[in-house]
Parts: structure tokens; C-alpha cells; sequence
């Protein structure tokens, strides 16, 4: 996209950068790098120069691809599908690959969060400044708040958690933490329901139950050392599995008071690591707005961001958390991290950002400039400048999403070299997590490993941005099951089963992270505890959770299932087919009433309209939104785009019409008014239905089909820059 207007541009060079993003860089970021402006700007033009065009081509060969794939369904839409022939083809189109010869990861200088750690992940905004920080603090979390205040607890028995301390429940929740550590670090004796004392002299932990009986840890090794707090409180620290919990003993806490053994809470190891996220959750969508991304990320990684709300009347500073000091049983001081460790999601390659434009006023690859200025920031982390250190190992991590098959991981990889040699980082200090979420990097994952292998430090199923490639991939193979159907689809279970044998088959354990997706809600805990053991049962060492209090829930899933043991068990299995991975998700016996068409699309546009008027009209990238029955819903760019490509199919096969898709976004519009009412900075859509948020809503449906490969931002990121200026 060009740029005419250049009065808000300063020159630099060959480049025109916006001024506020110039002033940022030169007198934020650079400070203490020992990098000067002139030689920063020059290493970025003399780098783009090489590597836009590298850019652009990557994305004439993804349309190029779609176009041969449209055209061979087109040709073969009367014949029975031939899943050989087919395979055929993609090979003959290099969309498949022939997979090489075996191979392990060489990835140094890892981070034990990542190769050792097993535990829940947050992705959060970095773009919310207080976001952000809580994401980063929720390294540790407590456990009783997080069963106090959610479903996980049942209200019955007069156990409300309505208003102030309620002590029916406060018992219900003692009772269910006693339950885990009874599971978790089980008694040679009796049960932690009956300790009624903690003795932990002379680096010996024992426990005096109520009958006066002496007892200790089954395993003794799973006690770790001690801290003292104020008022002769204490916490005791156990290891589970590589993870960690404490036992905080209190008797003058409330709490603590009224429990047997004086216990007033387990405070959990939980969100070990924290994505802060540049893509899906945030709308960036200029130079002002980047600037806001890149300052926040500057200050996780120099340790000195802020900032100053109110809650409850008070005024509040949310700071990063320090570490947390432990005294071993041998009397020595030791330290445990106080924070999650960091990465950074930088956006993919496709979009552009008119932060930074070249000389013809073409804007600039925006997974270039970020890449560039986290890389350049992060910098300071290895530099020991900040309050912290992030990373101990002296690594950098770069997760990058929306990449489509090796060549373009590869590409990645091309460009952290350049950016290491440019800013004078050391080879391969930067390390790569590959998201797992395009088809065509799906199919060849190993080979996608494999150019990454000195960098490779993660890779994730995403399901929401797998299936809108999914249904965009196959856009002319026919009309697409419904969307709560698509999890029932073979090429599911087949695509999660995939990336965790590639994985593994590729030295991944003990080495580097394989997760799993976002729990969608982040009001339904109690489902999430129930169901979300799947993910480390299918052999994933960390999956994303929606909130620290989520973190502190499913870490207890950590304690309870051991990874590494799940993964020893799964690569004794057979690998997942990739026959049924490209098994196409369409409608076989068409029986689809009109009541069932008509609620499937109320219910994409709904989704839709939720995310996108807020995005549009609030710069706001993720949000809770309410689906159609009222359920919060945790809503970024991925969940709009399969729901978008799903009306855009099914308006391409006839299932519905353009007048059908209208008013049902009218209809819904009217929902979505109603579930914002309460936001005084909320702009309703009706009844004119004339405001550019409606506008991006229709047009991500109706023109989807266009769209490359599904994606969502062109039409955001246009829309979005549109209402700025008016």
C-alpha cells in the first residue's frame, strides 16, 4: 500500500519514518544499546532493501498456490474426490514436499521454562500496559482465589460468592486445595486436611496431625526450602513434576485463623510463560499505534513499566513482580523467578504498516519492523540495562505466526540473521516459535523444523487460524461443515496428533515447547479444569490459558499429568496420517434445514460483529465478547477469520445469498447494541447501519473469498485507519 501524505514522515535515508516512531527509537530504544542512530537506520535500509522484495515474492507464490488449487477442484467438482490424485497434485504445485531425512534440533542457550518447565502459557496485548504487566507477574498466582471466585466451586450450600467473604465457601475451597496436595505431594501418613503443624528445622519438613501422630512426605525430595514473612508466617516450597507450589502458613490471617494447620493459601508456579502479543490481540495500525506496542515491550524488557489505575476506590501501581527467595533445607539462599518468561509475537509477513515507507511511498513489511524493533529492544535485556533479566541464557524469543510451509520459516530465520548482524547480537541468539496454524506449514511441518533447527524453540496447534486456512484453502471444494461440526472432522484430531509426533520426532523433548491452544472461556473454569487434561495428555509441555487466574488453574493439570512420561508413551505410537489431515471438512449428505442455515449465520455474524466494532471504533484487538446465548467468548483476529471464511463459503456455494448475509449482520447488529449497552464509549450500529464498523463486518464476509489466504487485517487495519481520520 502506498503512502501519499508525507508531512507526519520525517527522512531518513532512502526511508521516510513516522516522527513519533523516529523520536521513540532514537531517544528511547537506542538508549544504552551503544548503537548509533545513523548506523540503526542505515543497517534497517540496508536490510530492507534485501529483504522486502524476498517479502513480497513469498506472497505472489501463496496466491499463485491458491490459484492452482482453485482451479484443480474447479475442474474436478463432478468427479468423486481422489485424495492420490489430489496429493498428485499438491506435490506437483510444491505445495507438498518430499520430507527429508531425520534430524533432532541443535537450539542452544534455551531458557528452562522452555526445555525443562511444563506449564500454562498466557497470550495477552502488549498493546494494554496493565495487561501486559499481570500477564508477566502471573508467573505465580494463588490458588484460593482462583477457586473462590469461579465455577470450580460449587455455590450450593449457601457457598455464594456474592459479596464479602463468604466462610461455607471458603471451607469448600480449603477442602479441594487439601484434595490436590493430598494428590500432588501425598503424606507417608494421613492427610493434609489433618495437619495441624509444620516443623521444618534442621532441613527437615515434618507434620504434626490432629491425633498427634508424626508424619512425613512420602517423597522427601519434594520439599525444596522455606520463607519467612512477616508475623511469623511462612511458606513452604514443593516441586511437582518440575513445577512448583508453596504452602503459606498464616494463623493471624483471616484464613490461616480459621484452618486447622494454619494454611492460608497455595500459592501456584502457574503462567511459567507469557507471549506478550504485536498480532492477533492487538490493532496496530500506524506509527502512533506502534509506538505504543514497541514502549510497552521496552519497558517488560527494561523492567521499568508502570502504570497507575484505580480499583476499588484506590489507586493502584501495577509493577513487575521481584524474584522470590528461598532458604534450602541446607541453609543456603536461593531464588526462584518472580516472572514469566517472555516472548514476543511479531505479526506475519503479510501485512505492511505505513510506520516507516520507502522512497516511492510503498509501506514498509510490518514482520520486518517488528521483528527489527523487538529484536533491537530485547537488546537491552542482553545487555543486563534493566531491573531484571528475562531471559538468563541470553536468548531472545520471537513467536511468528502465518507462515505458509518452509520457504517462509525459512525466510524468518533469513531475517533474524540480518537483524543480528545489523545490531551486532550474536548468531542464532534470536530463537524462533513456529505457530502451526497455515495448512501448508501443517503438511510439512517437519520440513518447516528442520530450516529452523538452530532456532526452533516451540511450535503450537492453533485451531481457529488452521481452520479459516482450512476452509480458505479449499474455498471450491464444496460447501463446509458447520463450525461446531469442524471439531468432529478427521483432519482435527489428525492435525493435534501431527504436531506433537513431529515434534517429538525432532528432539523436542526436554528441549523446546509443544503447546496447544486457547481455552475460548474465560468464564467457564470449571469446564476448562475438567476438559483442558486433554492437552497435556496429548504430550503438550504448555497451552494457552485466557488469564492469570486460568494460569493458576490448569497449572494444577501439570501437577497431575507428567508431560515427559505422556511423551515417552507417544513416541511408541504410530505417526498421524497425513491422509486424513487433508481430508476436506466439506458437507458429504447435504441436510441442512433453512432454520439451521439461518442460525449458523446469525451466529458467525454475531461473532463478528462483537469483535470488529470494537476493534474499528476502540482500537481494541481481544476482547470477551458475548456470543449469541450470552457466553463470553475470547475473541481475537483468528476467531473472526473462521467465521468470515465460513459465511464466504457458504455464500459461494449457494447455501445462502448476499441479502441473507445482510440481514442477518442487521439482525445481530441489534444483539450486539443491546450487549454493549452498558459502555458509555461504545457506538451502536443501528439503526442507520452506516458506520464503518458495520461496513467491515459485511465486507469480511461477503468479500472473503478475496481475501489472501482468509485473513482478516487488510480490511481491519483499512477500516480502522479510516475512522482515525474521521
Amino acid at each position: 500500500m502506498k503512502t501519499k501524505n508525507l508531512k507526519e514522515y520525517t527522512n531518513v535515508g532512502s526511508l521516510y519514518v513516522s516522527k513519533e516512531l523516529l523520536k521513540f527509537v532514537n531517544n528511547e530504544v537506542l538508549k544504552g544499546t551503544k548503537i548509533k542512530p545513523k548506523n540503526f537506520w542505515s543497517g534497517f535500509e540496508k536490510s530492507l532493501h534485501i529483504l522486502k522484495p524476498k517479502n513480497e515474492k513469498l506472497i505472489d507464490i501463496r496466491e499463485s498456490i491458491q490459484k492452482k488449487i482453485d482451479g484443480w477442484h474447479i475442474k474436478n467438482k463432478d468427479n468423486e474426490f481422489n485424495l492420490e490424485a489430489y496429493k498428485k497434485f499438491l506435490y506437483s504445485i510444491n505445495y507438498l514436499k518430499k520430507e527429508g531425512k531425520n534430524f533432532k534440533i541443535q537450539t542452544e542457550n534455551v531458557d528452562e521454562e522452555i526445555s525443562k518447565t511444563p506449564g500454562p502459557q498466557l497470550v495477552v496485548p502488549i498493546s494494554n500496559a496493565r495487561y501486559a504487566l499481570n500477564a508477566a507477574n502471573a508467573r505465580w498466582g494463588s490458588l484460593y482465589d482462583a477457586l473462590y471466585g469461579t465455577n470450580i466451586i460449587s455455590e450450593e450450600g449457601g457457598a455464594s460468592r456474592v459479596g464479602s467473604y463468604n466462610p461455607a465457601r471458603g471451607e469448600k475451597v480449603i477442602a479441594f486445595a487439601k484434595e490436590f496436595l493430598d494428590e500432588t505431594i501425598p503424606l507417608e501418613l494421613g492427610s493434609f486436611k489433618n495437619v495441624t503443624k509444620f516443623n521444618f528445622k534442621d532441613g527437615f519438613l515434618s507434620m504434626i496431625l490432629n491425633d498427634g501422630t508424626n508424619t512425613m512426605l512420602k517423597d522427601a525430595k519434594q520439599y525444596l526450602g522455606y520463607s519467612r514473612y512477616e508475623n511469623d508466617s511462612f511458606g513452604l516450597l514443593f516441586r511437582n513434576n518440575n513445577l512448583h507450589f508453596e504452602i503459606q502458613i498464616d494463623k493471624a490471617h483471616p484464613v490461616g485463623r480459621s484452618d486447622v494447620g494454619g494454611i492460608k493459601d497455595i500459592y501456584m508456579e502457574s503462567a511459567v510463560t507469557t507471549i506478550q502479543d504485536c498480532e492477533d490481540s492487538v490493532a496496530a495500525v500506524d506509527g502512533k499505534d506502534k509506538v505504543i506496542v514497541y514502549r510497552n515491550w521496552l519497558g517488560l524488557m527494561k523492567g521499568d513499566l508502570e502504570e497507575t489505575f484505580i480499583k476499588d476506590g484506590q489507586q493502584m501501581i501495577r509493577r513487575l513482580n521481584k524474584d522470590r527467595k528461598y532458604i534450602s533445607p541446607k541453609g543456603d539462599k536461593f531464588y526462584l523467578p518472580g516472572r514469566s518468561l517472555m516472548l514476543v509475537r511479531n505479526v506475519g509477513h503479510l501485512m505492511t504498516n505505513p510506520a516507516v515507507v520507502d522512497k516511492k511511498g510503498e509501506e514498509v513489511p510490518e514482520g520486518i519492523l517488528d521483528a527489527l524493533f523487538t529484536i533491537c529492544i530485547a537488546k537491552h535485556d542482553l545487555l543486563n540495562n534493566g531491573k531484571f533479566n528475562n531471559s538468563r541464557k541470553g536468548s531472545i524469543y520471537i513467536v511468528k505466526p502465518k507462515m505458509h510451509g518452509p520457504e517462509e520459516v525459512k525466510f524468518s530465520c533469513d531475517l533474524f540473521e540480518a537483524i543480528e548482524k545489523a545490531l551486532d547480537i550474536e548468531p542464532n541468539t534470536v530463537k524462533i516459535g513456529i505457530m502451526d496454524e497455515e495448512r501448508r506449514t501443517t503438511v510439512n511441518l517437519k520440513e518447516c523444523i528442520k530450516v529452523a533447527k538452530n532456532r526452533v524453540i516451540f511450535i503450537n496447534t492453533g485451531f481457529l487460524d488452521r481452520t479459516g486456512d482450512e476452509i480458505h484453502t479449499s474455498m471450491e471444494a464444496g460447501p463446509m461443515v458447520r463450525k461446531d461440526d469442524m471439531k468432529k472432522e478427521p483432519w482435527i484430531n489428525a492435525y493435534e496428533n501431527w504436531n506433537v509426533d513431529i515434534g517429538l520426532e525432532s528432539g523436542f523433548k526436554g528441549n523446546a515447547q509443544i503447546g496447544k491452544g486457547m481455552w475460548p472461556m474465560p468464564d467457564e473454569m470449571l469446564q476448562m479444569y475438567e476438559t483442558k487434561t486433554m492437552h497435556p495428555k496429548a504430550g503438550a509441555n504448555c497451552a494457552w490459558v485466557p488469564s492469570p487466574t486460568a494460569a493458576s488453574i490448569h497449572a494444577m493439570h501439570y501437577h497431575q499429568i507428567f508431560v515427559e512420561k505422556e511423551q515417552n508413551k507417544i513416541l511408541s505410537r504410530d505417526r498421524a496420517e497425513i491422509d486424513d489431515i487433508l481430508n476436506i471438512p466439506i458437507i458429504r449428505d447435504f441436510n441442512l434445514s433453512k432454520d439451521d442455515i439461518n442460525d449458523e449465520i446469525e451466529n458467525n455474524c454475531q461473532g463478528i460483529l462483537g469483535y470488529v466494532v470494537r476493534w474499528i471504533d476502540q482500537g481494541i484487538g481481544c476482547s470477551k465478547v458475548p456470543d449469541i446465548n450470552n457466553i463470553g467468548l475470547m475473541e481475537d483476529r483468528a476467531t473472526c477469520r473462521i467465521s468470515s471464511q465460513h459465511i464466504a463459503n457458504w455464500l459461494h456455494h449457494g447455501i445462502c445469498n448476499k441479502n441473507d448475509v445482510i440481514n442477518a449482520m442487521k439482525k445481530m447488529a441489534l444483539v450486539v447494541d443491546e450487549q454493549n449497552s452498558n459502555d458509555s464509549s461504545y457506538i451502536p450500529m443501528s439503526p442507520s447501519f452506516d458506520g464503518i464498523a458495520f461496513q467491515a463486518a459485511c465486507d469480511l464476509a461477503i468479500k472473503g473469498r478475496s481475501q489472501p489466504s482468509g485473513y482478516t487485517e487488510p480490511i481491519l487495519h483499512e477500516m480502522r485507519l479510516n475512522f482515525k481520520i474521521k
